[in-house]
């Protein structure tokens, strides 16, 4: 082990961790959907963990992110737990946003999650604008948008980046180009490099492997230095996977990509495997101390699920909390009364 390695050996765990607990996550949420105790759909992040871990151990917990509607990955990657998420999921009255957000809309502001989006692109904005805010308030705070790589078909990612190109914005835009969008390979709807499109607004745009956690890690971390000097925006393009379908209802994606294409990505560009025999390799960890860690990760997600499922549903005198701005105002419009338009 060199001196290097040796130095940074609890954070290359904790990067270690992170990913298998967005893995465990996703595992038991796909089965609590199976179990039919999950109301709604929910988008796996299983095979792109790399991505949200590498860029969010680079940011500190007062910078902000913003997700997109496979954000659970994004979402833990920035310090939620498996408790508060499990309970959204389940709709009870612990989760993040008390059970009325669900699976694509969590937000967690005390650890900068300004919230998962399902809008494809609906949280472009929302990041731009906290990196204008970031700048006119004089912080050294950045702010990262993740979105798939369909997204970069949606006109607002132009204006945003357009606006963060000419103020000298603060912001990160994290593509994550998993192939797909939806059900069409990125080849179909994707004339030309997402990498030359923000480079046409004079963006620096960088390419990386969206499975090797420590690529993507050191790109952001000298990024994010460079943002809190005052350069910037940037864009990342990660190449990465999504090993399930689109949603948890996507289960047969033989008319669309092929089982030879998902296996070779499963064995040969696993993220937390591959980071795992590097970790052994290097006598960071051996395999009997990660299979240790595996099993303490399983064994709490199992604890918060039980957890979740016994919790207690919001009370329905609370349907209007945290859904209206000025209720008192907004109930008359809606309901059509004349005086309130």
């Amino acid at each position: 082990m060199t001196k290097s390695v040796r130095k940074n050996t609890e954070q290359y765990l904790h990067l270690y961790k992170q990913m298998v607990r967005i893995r465990t996550f996703e595992e038991n949420a796909n089965q609590l959907y199976l179990n039919a105790k999950m109301p709604g759909l929910t988008h796996m992040y299983i095979g792109q963990e790399a991505v949200a871990v590498g860029i969010c151990e680079a940011l500190d917990s007062t910078d902000r992110i913003t997700s997109t509607h496979r954000g659970h990955g994004h979402c833990l990657a920035k310090g939620a737990e498996f408790k508060q998420m499990f309970c959204e999921l389940l709709g009870k009255a612990e989760g993040y946003c008390r059970g009325k957000g669900g699976s694509m809309h969590i937000a967690d502001q005390d650890n900068g999650n300004l919230g998962a989006n399902a809008i494809v692109g609906g949280s472009m904005g929302i990041a731009t604008g906290a990196a204008l805010s970031a700048k006119l308030l004089g912080t050294k705070t950045v702010a990262v948008c993740f979105f798939g790589d369909g997204a970069t078909a949606q006109g607002l990612w132009y204006e945003v980046m357009n606006m963060a190109a000419l103020w000298q914005l603060p912001v990160i835009y994290a593509c994550e180009n998993n192939g797909y969008s939806e059900y069409t390979p990125t080849s179909e709807i994707a004339a030309g490099s997402l990498k030359a499109r923000a480079e046409a607004f004079g963006i620096e745009s960088h390419k990386v492997d969206g499975q090797d956690v420590l690529a993507v890690h050191a790109l952001t971390q000298g990024l994010v230095n460079r943002l809190r000097n005052g350069e910037g925006p940037f864009f990342i393009e990660l190449e990465t996977y999504r090993y399930h379908g689109h949603h948890v209802g996507d289960i047969n994606r033989s008319y669309y990509r092929t089982k030879d294409e998902e296996t070779a990505w499963q064995k040969d560009r696993d993220p937390i495997t591959n980071f795992g025999r590097w970790l052994e390799e290097q006598d960071i960890a051996s395999s009997e101390e990660l299979s240790e860690i595996i099993s303490g990760i399983h064994a709490e997600a199992e604890e918060a699920v039980q957890y979740a499922i016994d919790a207690p549903y919001p009370n329905h005198d609370e349907v209007d909390t945290h859904v209206f701005a000025g209720v008192k105002h907004a109930l008359p419009y809606i309901s059509g009364d004349s005086n309130g338009s």
